[in-house]
């Protein structure tokens, strides 16, 4: 599933480990992410930014990761 992910997202300093089924992303960028979502940014605003491709991770995972932080 995560094929072209773990190509895309491995060179990528906000991310710890890619897996078939999982991204785990490092303790800085959630902490950045959260101050930027309670800023007033979208989740998907947040993951653009920083050079994620929200058709490679998905929309709903984008979403899903403000109530997971």
């Amino acid at each position: 599933m995560f094929t072209k992910t773990s190509t895309t997202t491995s060179i990528k300093p906000n991310v710890q480990q890619v897996s078939e089924r999982t991204i785990t992303y490092t303790d800085a960028f959630k902490s950045q992410f959260i101050d930027e979502y309670f800023a007033g940014k979208t989740p998907r605003q947040i993951f653009k930014e920083y050079g994620f491709d929200e058709e490679v991770i998905g929309v709903k995972r984008i979403e899903q990761s403000s109530f997971r932080y």
